[in-house]
């Protein structure tokens, strides 16, 4: 089974590292695949980095594990990135393969919003990872629950820190930290 873990990676940090390698143990999963939105549906608002510089800081983030992967399918897509588009796709080009979806417990609470929820619940295994204090939401499809350790980590904490000049050591792998300072990345004087 191949996990897919979507999201903004704006940028991602250790808690995003740490949530995918418990997911990929519990699970026993073959592989983990990054997926970075182009364009969120549920967020307003740019991204802060563009989305080729995202994919960069996934691939330097994931580059010591490998059963950790990037995929690009929603970067190359124009327009909202939509689950069940990337799901239809990756069935489509891996016929047989089984998908896991990763989803936060707190972002599971809007799911059955998404575009063709019983879709996307139909073409992946919904696995929901749940930090300490984070309620699991019921919803209408069968899911997996994964605990996860709570790692207060955000990607606008950071984004704040780099803009402040502050330091982001430990916050965000080394080679993610030095794709952000080479690239002028989050900084107010950009």
């Amino acid at each position: 089974m191949i996990g897919l873990f979507g999201g903004s990676f704006d940028p991602i940090h250790h808690g995003h590292l740490i949530t995918a390698q418990v997911v990929l143990e519990a699970l026993g999963l073959e592989e983990l695949r990054f997926v970075p939105a182009r364009q969120q549906p549920f967020k307003s608002g740019q991204h802060h980095a563009p989305p080729e510089a995202r994919a960069r800081m996934v691939a330097a983030a994931i580059a010591s594990e490998p059963r950790f992967r990037l995929e690009r399918l929603e970067l190359e897509r124009a327009g909202p990135s939509y689950t069940v588009d990337t799901l239809r796709e990756l069935r489509r080009r891996e016929p047989g393969r089984e998908f896991a979806l990763l989803v936060g417990a707190d972002a599971a609470v809007d799911l059955p919003k998404w575009r063709e929820a019983a879709e996307v619940a139909a073409l992946a295994r919904l696995v929901l990872f749940a930090r300490p204090g984070i309620a699991v939401p019921e919803l209408p499809w069968p899911v997996a629950v994964v605990p996860t350790p709570a790692v207060e980590i955000s990607a606008t904490a950071i984004r704040e820190r780099v803009a402040a000049h502050r330091p982001i050591r430990f916050w965000v792998p080394d080679p993610v930290a030095r794709i952000i300072e080479s690239e002028g990345l989050y900084s107010s004087d950009a």
